[in-house]
C-alpha cells in the first residue's frame, strides 16, 4: 500500500499543479538521488516525489484484530500502521519555477489534508490503483531541522533542490492470511460456590 499511496498523492498533486501552471504530468514518482544521472531524463523540469522514510505508528500497534463474519470469529494479526515521509523536490529548469512549484504543493496540502475513497477519485490510467476499495490517510507538513535537512541531502547524494517533506499517516498494510477461525462465545455458564 506504500506504492499505491504515493501514486494517489502524485496523481492528486500533479492535477493541482496542472491547474496552476498548465504543465501536465509535472510530478513523477522517482528516486531523487538520481536526478543528476545523465541516463535519467524523466526528472528533468519535473517535481520529483520520493519515499524518504517509513516509521511504524506504535500507538496503534496493540489493537486486537478479531472480526465476526457469518457467525464465525476470525482471528488475524493486527495490521501494520505506517507513517510515510514523502519528499517533494522541485527540479524545474529555473529556480523561480521550482520555488513556485513548492509553494503550490504546500497550497494543495493546506486545502486537502485527508484523503479517502470518497473525496479522492482514483485515476483509472494507473493500474496499481485498480484493486483499491478503501483507503484513508492524512498528509501533514513535516519540517526537518537544518541539520536533518543537511543529512537528508547528503544521503541522497549532494546537491539540494527546493523541497518540502510531508508525513503521510496512517498507511495500513494488512495481509489476508488468517491465524484461525472459531465460533463466537454467545453465553457463559458455570456454578458459583458460596465463599464465606
Amino acid at each position: 500500500m506504500i506504492y499505491e499511496t504515493l501514486e494517489i498523492v502524485k496523481d492528486q498533486v500533479s492535477k493541482y499543479l496542472e491547474q496552476k501552471t498548465t504543465d501536465a504530468n509535472l510530478v513523477v514518482l522517482e528516486n531523487v538521488s538520481k536526478h543528476e544521472d545523465p541516463d535519467t531524463n524523466t526528472m528533468n523540469d519535473k517535481v520529483v516525489l520520493s519515499l524518504l522514510n517509513i516509521e511504524e505508528e506504535i500507538a496503534l500497534k496493540n489493537n486486537p484484530n478479531i472480526k465476526v463474519k457469518n457467525g464465525e470469529t476470525i482471528y488475524k494479526n493486527a495490521p501494520v500502521n505506517l507513517n510515510v515521509f514523502a519528499l517533494f523536490s522541485a527540479n524545474r529548469n529555473t529556480y523561480t519555477r521550482s520555488l513556485t512549484a513548492i509553494s503550490f504543493i504546500i497550497e494543495f496540502f493546506q486545502s486537502k489534508k485527508i484523503f479517502t475513497q470518497v473525496n479522492t477519485p482514483l485515476n483509472p490510467a494507473i493500474p496499481a490503483l485498480e484493486n483499491i476499495k478503501e483507503f484513508r490517510f492524512i498528509a501533514e507538513l513535516y519540517t526537518p531541522t537544518f541539520e536533518q535537512l543537511n543529512y537528508i541531502w547528503g544521503t541522497l547524494g549532494g546537491k539540494a533542490l527546493p523541497s518540502v517533506v510531508y508525513k503521510i499517516s496512517i498507511v495500513k498494510i494488512e495481509s489476508d492470511a488468517l491465524l484461525e477461525k472459531g465460533t463466537p462465545i454467545t453465553e457463559v455458564s458455570g456454578i458459583l460456590n458460596n465463599i464465606t
